[in-house]
């Protein structure tokens, strides 16, 4: 079964860190861009952070500085390491990837909470 999951969510204070991982899970993530996306209540789906197939990153204005996005190829899996949180990253986060041939591929998503 093709799939990805995402795990690693929780409630975090802000200032604090929270690292998310998203495992394939069916094919090899190595190959393909991967990125990660947040939703919050009433809210578009928005672009967080790339890793692209050659290793190169790109990132949203407002997590730049605090977030990082990697790829462990040997675990087939992607991090995204969230540091400095603060309440306005409260959302619901999704991993995404799109196959030449079969098409976009989202995660299940993982709840993320910024809160003292």
């Amino acid at each position: 079964q093709v799939q990805l999951v995402e795990s690693g969510g929780g409630l975090a204070q802000p200032g604090g860190s929270l690292r998310l991982s998203c495992s394939a899970s069916g094919f090899t993530l190595n190959t393909y861009d991967v990125s990660w996306y947040c939703q919050a209540p009433g809210t578009e789906r928005d672009l967080v952070a790339i890793i692209f197939s050659d290793g190169s990153t790109n990132y949203a204005d407002s997590v730049k500085g605090r977030f990082t996005i990697s790829r462990d190829n040997a675990k087939n899996t992607v991090y995204l390491q969230m540091n400095s949180l603060k309440p306005e990253d409260t959302a619901v986060y999704y991993c995404y990837l799109r196959r030449p041939i079969e098409g976009p591929t989202w995660g299940q998503g993982t709840q993320v909470t910024v809160s003292s």
